[in-house]
């Protein structure tokens, strides 16, 4: 990939200028839950002089490039609360979607601001490939019909995938301004490397399941990942005269993420 043909460069140097000069997220008020750090984040599309198309309230991802085979999904989360993972309703991430290399946005803001402008706490730009490699997954809702008494009820089975945030794989970058980017891909002048970041395919991935509506039980099809034991290299970049602070891969079990998936609940 091209360097010249990617716009997260500028666009993340638009943001972490952005919030040097203090520019705040700005809601309409309090009730505005969703859309408040997209809009900010829209903006610093703005200043970058990219043309660029917004989707809608159900689109993936919320923003593609016009000119550049690039989009971004945008992932605010409150601070303190739910950090450590988010809900994706209608994809499973990756870094390249309907031939578009895909970049996840993820901000932090305060959780009880005292009005309706308020920063951006830290900011953690990726490639779609850190938070899963695999693009060849292709999301889809089914239904089964013939539930209930009288065999005229429809189950639809509509997929939400719970996926771990950057805040919850690293350590280091909490409070700062972070691109992570594959590894061979060379940000140039301006950006500071801090951190190698390995992400290595498991051993096995999950096929299919299956749900027993009489017991509630539901369990995992598993089969052996092609790609196991695959190790996939990223870089941890940060803009010149930003905190050099290391940024390295936390150790974390599945059993951990699954429990923590399970009980947190959504930022709303």
């Amino acid at each position: 990939m091209e360097n010249r043909r990617l716009t997260v460069l500028a666009v993340f140097q638009h943001c972490v200028e952005a919030i040097r000069k203090g520019s705040l997220i700005k809601r309409e008020s309090s009730k505005d839950k969703e859309f408040h750090f997209q809009d900010w984040f829209k903006r610093r599309l703005k200043d970058s002089e990219f043309n660029f198309d917004q989707g809608g309230r159900n689109s993936y991802p919320d923003f593609t490039m016009v000119e550049f085979t690039e989009g971004y999904e945008i992932k605010g989360l409150a601070y303190p609360g739910r950090d450590a993972s988010f809900d994706s309703n209608s994809q499973v991430p990756t870094g390249l979607h309907n031939g578009r290399t895909l970049f996840y946005v993820f901000g932090r803001y305060p959780k009880s601001p005292d009005g309706n402008a308020y920063p951006v706490l830290d900011l953690v730009v990726c490639h779609g490939d850190f938070l899963n490699v695999n693009h060849e997954y292709e999301h889809q809702n089914k239904s089964v019909k013939g539930f209930g008494s009288y065999g005229d009820i429809l189950i639809r089975n509509r997929k939400m995938y719970v996926v771990p945030t950057p805040f919850r794989l690293v350590e280091g970058v909490a409070h700062q301004q972070t691109l992570i980017l594959p590894m061979e891909i060379e940000p140039g002048k301006g950006f500071l490397e801090v951190g190698l970041l390995k992400r290595v395919e498991a051993a096995q991935m999950v096929v299919g399941y299956s749900f027993n509506l009489q017991t509630n039980h539901l369990a995992p099809l598993k089969a052996p990942n092609p790609g196991a034991g695959k190790e996939h290299v990223f870089r941890a970049w940060r803009l010149k005269g930003s905190n050099a602070s290391p940024v390295i891969m936390r150790v974390i079990g599945s059993a951990a993420l699954e429990s923590d998936n399970d009980d947190e609940k959504s930022n709303g």
